[in-house]
């Protein structure tokens, strides 16, 4: 009598037949990704950047005394100052150095960014990976919901719900996470309905595996790649829409040195003044930048291991 063969799934869609793999396992993608930006110079230095600017936020966060100058101390006897050996950047119209505003502003620019994408991202892939397997009922409400958001664009989206609350740093992250969930649900919806078509799933079904293994076992672990790629280049963008808000005054408010409240502040007094607008700036697009290399070096690497 032959031996009945033995069917049964490894995390990742790896199909194990008779106790034996069917295919070589890959190598873990966290590996790829930190090799990937390991051998992208671009990546290395934007994710050393990346990190530094994360060490300043906690740093200054929890030990505010490594700031040359009290952020939000007023001394008018130093207003408008220029830039300097004394004063970095300068100092604004109520004497405040900026560079210690900056450093501060570097707190809020991230917790915005990272926390929003993140969140997004955890609701946005949750959303589109049941859509997507699931189908039926589920996939109508969820993707009629989810095209309803997409049909407004990100910033009016996220200006007319942070218009309808109290403007803060939390309700700033509210908006901006509202406005981008749909863009991960979309993503990862279109790769679950073409992955619940395959074999590893189908298999994983017949031997009576539970939805949630499907789901946080098999399929998500493949929809890994283009999802890691896009939160890396999306905390710049959300970065940006933060900042926007704030400098509609639908933000942070001051004296609170946020990024975009101090460009708002500054440009009152463009051009004599210049430095109050220009160093706040510039952080902006230095951390949109790091992040955009970032995730152009994550997105290479990932390619680069398909082939």
């Amino acid at each position: 009598m032959a031996k009945k063969q033995k069917l049964a799934t490894e995390p990742a869609g790896e199909i194990v037949v008779n106790g034996e793999p069917a295919k070589e396992k890959r190598e873990s993608i966290w590996k790829d990704v930190f090799a990937g930006i390991v051998s992208n110079k671009a990546s290395l230095v934007s994710g050393i950047f990346i990190l530094l600017l994360i060490v300043i936020a906690l740093v200054t966060k929890f030990v505010p005394s490594v700031l040359p100058y009290d952020p939000y101390a007023q001394n008018l006897s130093e207003s408008l100052l220029g830039p300097s050996a004394q004063h970095w950047f300068g100092t604004d119209m109520q004497g405040r150095d900026i560079f210690s505003r900056v450093l501060v502003g570097t707190q809020i620019t991230l917790t915005v960014g990272l926390a929003a994408v993140a969140i997004s991202l955890t609701v946005g892939v949750l959303l589109g990976s049941i859509a997507g397997y699931k189908g039926g009922k589920a996939d109508t409400v969820i993707m009629r919901m989810t095209d309803i958001f997409l049909a407004l664009p990100s910033l009016v989206l996220a200006m007319t719900i942070a218009s309808l609350m109290e403007p803060n740093m939390t309700n700033t992250m509210i908006a901006v996470t509202l406005s981008w969930w749909p863009w991960y649900t979309r993503l990862v919806y279109s790769m679950a309905t073409g992955y619940s078509k395959e074999y590893f799933i189908k298999n994983a079904e017949l031997v009576g595996a539970s939805r949630a293994h499907i789901l946080f076992k098999e399929l998500l672990p493949n929809c890994l790649s283009p999802v890691l790629t896009k939160m890396a280049l999306d905390v710049g963008w959300v970065i940006l829409l933060g900042a926007s808000l704030s400098f509609i005054g639908l933000g942070e408010q001051p004296p609170t040195p946020s990024f975009g409240t101090m460009i708002s502040e500054g440009s009152t007094y463009m051009p004599d003044y210049w430095w109050m607008t220009a160093f706040p700036a510039l952080a902006i697009v230095f951390v949109i930048l790091g992040f955009n290399f970032l995730g152009d070096g994550i997105r290479d690497m990932l390619d680069r291991g398909k082939q």
